[in-house]
């Protein structure tokens, strides 16, 4: 098996990335490596310029994202680490495989519909062409299972058929170019709120920094936060039917049991009749415990931006390597001369 993962780096890393993402690529890392598998995650630098950006904060946000990634967990040494941008294989394959996706498949994606809006003749060709890169970033590797949420299926979707057409139409049936990618659905993923507001998802882009727990939060400021987190008046319930139409009791609970390892259910078994002035605090001694380790860890490597470039020329270097037998396979079949 060869898993693929990628994530585009932004600046601002909270809770929610956390817990959305990040530790699952360390579950899969620490599963996968151990059986003799591959696991390679990338930082989409190529696909954030498909949007408006700043590019020294680019540049910035990328490296601080492989601070989090290693403080969180991905090791380096068992995993290849690595941004888009130094395996120039994925703007080639995108262009390789431009020849076989189709326009109709583009326009159908949502996420293109929802980025874009009502400008799309203003919205760039990046962001048009975007799961064509997608494609080609997990076809690239001959990755045999990519791991996927909601968001992200209809993506995977199309990177299968990019490969079935181009297999159909350049290949042989005993010798493919492509090996077709499999989904993996990871574990449930808490979906973490707004601290401020529990119908909306915890994001770096909110201008209150009140609204979310940052990586770099120390002790206090998490404690802070967690205290003043928008609540109701009514003590939890003792059954997870009790959380219905309670947004932000609900969003609380569920980073309780997301981080403690508990179903919601087994978090209200506990707390169940007390009220927020009780949970509140064991919520913030909980979450300052499991962070604290990554915060200091975060902090100490993102002061170190010679030993960041070096993780990520390393990781290149693998992946350029991996890369280079199917990219040559895609040539070969179109009929481009190389030689």
């Amino acid at each position: 098996m060869r898993i693929v993962s990628g994530i585009q780096p932004t600046g601002n890393l909270h809770l929610g990335n956390y817990l959305g993402a990040i530790r699952n690529w360390v579950r899969m890392q620490d599963e996968f490596t151990a059986q003799g598998h591959e696991c390679l995650y990338f930082l989409a630098d190529l696909h954030a310029i498909s949007m408006p950006h700043v590019p020294a904060d680019l540049a910035a946000n990328t490296r601080e994202m492989v601070a989090a990634l290693v403080a969180c967990g991905i090791d380096p040494e068992r995993s290849i680490l690595f941004n888009q941008a130094q395996v120039p294989a994925h703007a080639e394959l995108q262009w390789l495989l431009s020849g076989t996706a189709r326009m109709g498949w583009l326009n159908r994606m949502t996420q293109w519909k929802d980025k874009a809006g009502k400008n799309r003749e203003g919205a760039s060709i990046a962001l048009f062409t975007y799961p064509v890169l997608q494609a080609a970033d997990v076809l690239l590797y001959q990755a045999t299972h990519v791991p996927v949420g909601e968001d992200q299926k209809q993506h995977l979707e199309l990177a299968r058929d990019i490969a079935q057409k181009f297999n159909n139409d350049f290949a042989s049936d005993a010798e493919p170019v492509f090996t077709l990618p499999e989904p993996i659905i990871p574990p449930e993923a808490a979906r973490i709120m707004s601290l401020r507001d529990g119908a909306a998802k915890m994001s770096k882009s909110d201008p209150s920094d009140m609204s979310r727990i940052d990586l770099t939060d120390g002790a206090n400021t998490i404690m802070t936060k967690i205290k003043k987190a928008k609540t109701d008046p009514e003590p939890l319930p003792s059954e997870k039917a009790g959380l219905t139409g309670r947004p932000e009791a609900a969003n609380l609970v569920s980073i309780y049991g997301a981080m403690a390892g508990m179903s919601v259910d087994a978090v209200l078994s506990e707390f169940g009749g007390k009220g927020f002035g009780t949970f509140k605090p064991a919520l913030g001694e909980l979450l300052i415990d499991r962070l604290a380790p990554i915060n200091t860890r975060f902090i100490e490597l993102r002061q170190d931006q010679a030993a960041l470039d070096a993780i990520l020329r390393k990781g290149a270097a693998m992946a350029r390597a991996l890369a280079i037998p199917t990219l040559e396979k895609t040539y070969r079949a179109l009929g481009l001369v190389r030689d």
